[in-house]
């Protein structure tokens, strides 16, 4: 891959789109929608093939879930653009603005990142979704997924780049470019390209998030693995929070915001456990303490095995869930804080102060009291598409929408002031 090329190419392409009005950008958008509606059939076939690959090779159905494409799925990357285009573009926001005590006028405005790259697996809809949310906030991308997608991530870049022709001069087809050799090479020469890219996002499994954090050299926006917890409390409506638990996990086990962990405070063990029995119906491998077992193993669960210490704290992404007793809601926050990776985070109670203690102590990107942590979506917050949700503290964090792609600089006016 030859790097300095694409990048040269990339940063012409930010500048050039840096000078685009918010109605240059929409126009670009809108016909980027259109050329994918156009290109479906070609989109989907590409999927098939990358589908049927995936099962070739034994890839586990929750990650086949992740790659394939459906109607839903589809017809998802035209609304996620439908509401970026309709979202008001973050470049030029007046952050602050103050007047200095000798006259001068300082502000604080939003401007594009540059060039960014995103890497990541399975999933093409992101391909859509991070291009579009780069687009609209002025940046160029860098688009690495992985080989088990590379059709269908082709496939949808070749109607990227159609759109982007049939708008004109508000189209930049110079603003994204796609990796398409599959080589493992690619990622080292992008996680080194000091002053060639300005911030790259890894998203996908732990594994990859910790080769991006733990080997670039240019910024990272560490996007995450999904350790979630749910916390039963001995005050929950125990009924509302087996289906928060049920939804959680079964609903798609593969997504990073699934629960992969549920403690149950000891009060309501027994009832909550033959409840939750009845939700998974032997669907989900459930791995329990000691206690957890007892009771599970006395109701006739038998998709049931011991736990181990480390089953707790590790992202399985499959029907599968650990279960655990703890004495009390500061056991259970404890309990987290040492296991989470900071992503979504539930509590089920009906006491007031226990959800205010959750969502105070908790070190999370988003904190729920009685609602499923399937909603972590920068879809469902608002924001279309997302570039993955950060995990880290440091410039953005939880789901990313647009203006997570932006930085600030000041700009200051004076008449003749000097120091």
């Amino acid at each position: 891959m030859e790097l300095d090329l694409i990048c040269a190419e990339l940063k012409k392409g930010a500048a050039q789109l840096a000078l685009h009005t918010e109605l240059q950008k929409n126009n670009a958008l809108k016909c980027v929608s259109e050329a994918i509606l156009k290109n479906k059939q070609e989109i989907l076939n590409a999927n098939q093939i990358d589908v049927e690959n995936a099962r070739a090779k034994g890839t586990s159905e929750s990650l086949v879930e992740r790659l394939a494409l459906n109607e839903k799925k589809f017809n998802d990357i035209l609304d996620g653009i439908k509401i970026v285009i309709q979202q008001k573009d973050p470049v030029g926001k007046i952050v602050d603005g103050w007047k200095a005590p000798n006259g001068m006028e300082i502000r604080q405005i939003r401007v594009p990142l540059g060039v960014a790259a995103i890497i990541y697996e399975s999933r093409p809809n992101v391909t859509a979704d991070a291009f579009a949310l780069a687009y609209k906030s002025g940046n160029s991308i860098l688009l690495r997924g992985s080989s088990s997608a590379l059709n269908s991530n082709k496939a949808v870049v070749k109607a990227i780049k159609d759109g982007l022709k049939n708008a004109g001069k508000d189209g930049v087809e110079s603003a994204l470019y796609l990796c398409e050799s599959g080589n493992h090479s690619e990622v080292n020469e992008i996680l080194n390209a000091v002053g060639k890219i300005d911030v790259v996002l890894p998203r996908g499994s732990a594994k990859l998030i910790n080769l991006v954090v733990e080997n670039a050299k240019v910024p990272v926006i560490q996007t995450g693995a999904g350790v979630c917890h749910l916390y039963v409390d001995e005050s929950a409506n125990l009924e509302n929070a087996a289906k928060i638990a049920q939804n959680s996990k079964m609903q798609r086990p593969g997504a990073c915001n699934a629960i992969e962990t549920v403690l149950v405070n000891k009060k309501i063990l027994k009832e909550f456990l033959v409840l939750l029995a009845k939700e998974f119906d032997e669907k989900v491998q459930i791995r329990a303490d000691k206690e957890c077992y007892s009771v599970l193993q006395n109701a006739g669960y038998k998709n049931l095995n011991e736990a181990t210490d480390s089953d707790f704290g590790f992202e399985f992404l499959d029907f599968i869930v650990a279960v655990r007793q703890v004495e009390s809601t500061e056991q259970a926050i404890e309990f987290i804080n040492a296991h989470n990776t900071k992503h979504s985070e539930c509590i089920a109670t009906n006491d007031r102060s226990h959800a205010l203690m959750f969502q105070q102590q908790i070190d999370a990107a988003c904190i729920y009291v009685n609602a499923s942590t399937r909603f972590t979506d920068g879809g469902v917050f608002g924001f279309g598409a997302e570039l993955g949700i950060s995990t880290q503290k440091l410039h953005a964090r939880g789901p990313m929408g647009a203006e997570a792609l932006t930085t600030t600089k000041f700009l200051i006016d004076g008449n003749g002031q000097i120091r």
